[in-house]
């Protein structure tokens, strides 16, 4: 773009803004107060001939920052891309946000009217202080590294090798296929979804080892993962040999490991030969060519006991639900019944889950007359001389205590995430990283640092060599938008390790971790985020001169994005960036910016804002994910909102800058609002650890507001998540009385 900045404000009449609004007086705070060379008013922006009369403009030379008043920003983002490479474009929402939650009476016409040229003076601000971004067009590596050689991993593979893209499988073990290869049967993947089939993990091994495009290394561990998106380096151990090579993603389908049964005495596991696992079960079944035969002695078992839920939906053990067992259990009542018709399975449940058409396949066993299903819980276990064992129910359906004489009895233990290292116990992990805690000393005295063990990935990322978790072992990811995404970007979960699924499941998982392996390439590639904002080609610029080594950025951002040298200067890594300002919140020097967001630029925004003399003002600051979408929904829905207040998006709140709260009180707003996403166990934040960090954050207020002679009750964050758009006017409305309540602010009128 030359030099010289050529603003043009677009001003669009239609769906009710030139009824509502005083167009002419609005196109003065664009020329008269701005100065803007270029100010049009069109009856209907977003159609082709209003598109046009941008575009002629810029293509004469006349403007290259847009700032179009019309819509929300929201709403027709393909219509008005004018190459923001070459252009700043600004969207003022005059529509969404003003004329649809303000009265048409023209006793309201003021407020409307104040509240439309606050926000034109707010977009052009921003239009004046961003600057477009300097194309970042890389050559990336396209090799996907699929890490487990499952069927998950198999399926992720094969998956891209189809679309054409390289992949290395790595498998610790010798052999490929996983637990799927131990199994004797499979759940019905086809109509009617009744009956048994047979494996199918032979073919897809096969398949793998015939693909020229996908390299296999069994036998083989991480030794170290290092760099980022489209520039991984991969170093691997293969039977004590090292080998290196370059990969552009990651796609993690390490799977699960069963539960330790050995922490389960008192079901008799370990004690009694006949009590065994599922997987042991399954074991027995595949040895027996489908003849079910006691481990004790090898005798036909006639009488079979399945527990569901052995150790599962207990605190003590496992505190969740596997998904898969109670299939398993009735696939395997359906071998007790298939190795001799005249023996019996009973299955004791404490709730019975097979979802979706698996229900199909349920009714086919309790159709059965052999298998007897009943709610209960397995009281204790004893055997006799000759290995029969003594099974106590209570049964719950029947309301009283029962004893079944059993053969065998399997214990649906459940799985576990390999993630999770054999000596941890799910319910006793480090936050956030799985390893140990000791204590280390460096130059800024004795910390707690993490000493990793049993590592999957060995990442030499400064925040962790693993991958962060969240409950239970899991990778951590925003559970809702990004089910495959984790917190280091490039770097994708698929299958059993992100949580309990059987092999159904995680083959159309590892298709979608695939493709958005490959996706995190082609972005990557072009200069773009990953997600949430794919469409974003800035990346974080620091004013090194002024940096102070604090090390604030590199232990905030939730990505790992920064690494930092010995003395504390940050190093940037920019392909693991998410371009969700953070660290420019984080930095109390302020040196971080982006092209077309900074600390400055939403300072010089505050400023521009017109505060009344009288009245309460309140300045919201919303989260562009959640709260300023729900802001929309008001006015889609034709709900009033106070005139007097001031929306400012935000990447994230996370990004918010102590500066801004002084800055905004200094002007004499009287209220601030940080509306963000839920945070807590089940956080809603699309960058994960936002919303807390503002709350955090928020607790350093009292300070400003001590200086300023305020009171701490003026700033307030509430948590919204965008379905509970209907709640926002009255939270701005109880909001405004408690500020009523408290006083104007005294810095007013200065």
């Amino acid at each position: 773009m030359a030099d010289e900045k050529k603003i043009g404000v677009y001003i669009c009449s239609d769906c009710g803004i030139g009824e509502a609004l005083d167009v002419p007086e609005l196109e003065k705070v664009a020329t008269s107060e701005f100065k803007v060379p270029v100010c049009k008013t069109h009856p209907f922006l977003c159609s082709r001939e209003g598109v046009q009369v941008i575009k002629d403009d810029i293509n004469n030379g006349e403007v290259n920052k847009i700032v179009i008043a019309a819509c929300s920003p929201r709403v027709n983002n393909d219509v008005f891309d004018f190459d923001p490479l070459k252009n700043v474009i600004e969207r003022v929402n005059f529509r969404e946000q003003i004329v649809w939650t303000q009265p048409s009476d023209e006793a309201s016409r003021e407020g409307s009217q104040m509240m439309a040229a606050d926000y034109l003076r707010m977009g052009i601000t921003r239009a004046e202080k961003a600057e477009v971004p300097e194309p970042k067009i890389t050559d990336v590596n396209r090799t996907v590294l699929v890490v487990g050689g499952g069927v998950t991993g198999l399926t992720a593979a094969l998956e891209a090798s189809q679309t054409g893209y390289k992949a290395v499988l790595i498998e610790k073990s010798s052999e490929l296929g996983g637990w799927a290869k131990k199994m004797y049967r499979v759940f019905p993947s086809k109509p009617p979804f009744a009956e048994l089939e047979e494996p199918t993990i032979g073919a897809k091994i096969d398949a793998a080892r015939n693909d020229s495009n996908v390299t296999i290394h069994t036998d083989t561990t991480i030794s170290s993962i290092e760099g980022g998106p489209g520039a991984y380096k991969v170093t691997i151990d293969r039977n004590g040999t090292a080998e290196t090579f370059d990969a552009g993603s990651i796609v993690l389908a390490a799977g699960w490991r069963p539960y330790d049964a050995d922490k389960l005495p008192h079901l008799g596991y370990g004690k009694y030969k006949n009590v065994v696992t599922n997987l042991q079960m399954e074991e027995i079944v595949t040895k027996g060519s489908g003849k079910v035969t006691r481990p004790s002695d090898g005798k036909p078992a006639k009488n079979v006991v399945f527990m569901q839920c052995a150790g599962q939906r207990d605190k003590e053990h496992v505190p969740y639900c596997s998904a898969v067992c109670c299939n398993v259990s009735l696939k395997q009542a359906k071998y007790v019944r298939e190795s001799n018709p005249d023996a019996g399975a009973f299955i004791v449940y404490k709730d019975m889950r097979t979802m979706g058409l698996y229900e199909n396949f349920y009714r086919s066993a309790q159709d059965d007359e052999g298998i007897f299903l009943t709610k209960g819980e397995i009281l204790g276990v004893e055997e006799t001389a000759d290995g029969t064992l003594h099974v106590e129910v209570d049964n719950v359906l029947l309301g009283r205590k029962m004893k079944i004489e059993a053969d065998m009895l399997v214990l649906a233990t459940g799985m576990v995430s390999s993630m999770v290292p054999e000596d941890k116990s799910v319910n006793n992990l480090t936050p956030e990283y799985i390893g140990n805690i000791v204590k280390k000393k460096t130059e800024d005295g004795e910390i707690e640092a993490l000493e990793p063990d049993s590592l999957i990935l060995n990442l030499k990322y400064r925040q962790g060599p693993e991958m962060p978790h969240h409950k239970w072992g899991f990778p951590d990811s925003h559970f809702i938008c990004f089910p495959y995404e984790t917190r280091r970007t490039g770097i994708y979960t698929a299958g059993a390790v992100r949580h309990p699924m059987d092999a159904v499941q995680s083959t159309a998982d590892a298709t979608g971790a695939t493709l958005k392996a490959i996706q995190c390439m082609a972005l990557t590639a072009q200069g773009r985020a990953v997600h949430p904002r794919t469409w974003d080609r800035t990346y974080p610029e620091i004013r090194m001169e002024s940096c102070t080594q604090c090390r604030r950025c590199t232990v905030e951002c939730p990505f790992g994005a920064y690494d930092e040298t010995a003395d504390g200067t940050p190093l940037e890594y920019p392909s693991r960036c998410r371009r969700c300002g953070v660290c420019m919140g984080a930095c109390p020097q302020r040196v971080i910016s982006f092209k077309d967001y900074s600390v400055d630029m939403i300072s010089s925004v505050l400023k521009s804002i017109e505060v009344p003399d009288e009245g309460t003002f309140i300045l919201g600051f919303v989260c562009e994910n959640d709260a300023y979408p729900a802001f929309d929904m008001v006015g889609l829905n034709r709900m009033s909102l106070n005139p007097n207040i001031r929306l400012i998006p935000l990447r994230c709140l996370g990004g918010l800058n102590l500066v801004w709260i002084a800055d905004a009180l200094s002007r004499g707003i009287d209220g601030i609002m940080l509306l963000g996403c839920k945070y807590g166990d089940d956080y809603q934040c699309h960058y994960v650890k936002g919303s807390q960090m503002a709350n955090e954050r928020l607790g350093k207020v009292q300070e400003t507001l001590d200086r300023l002679m305020l009171e701490s009750e003026r700033v307030e964050q509430v948590q919204l998540s965008i379905n509970e758009w209907e709640k926002l006017p009255g939270i701005i409305a109880d909001f405004t009385r408690k500020i009523d309540d408290i006083g104007e602010n005294p810095y007013k009128g200065f």
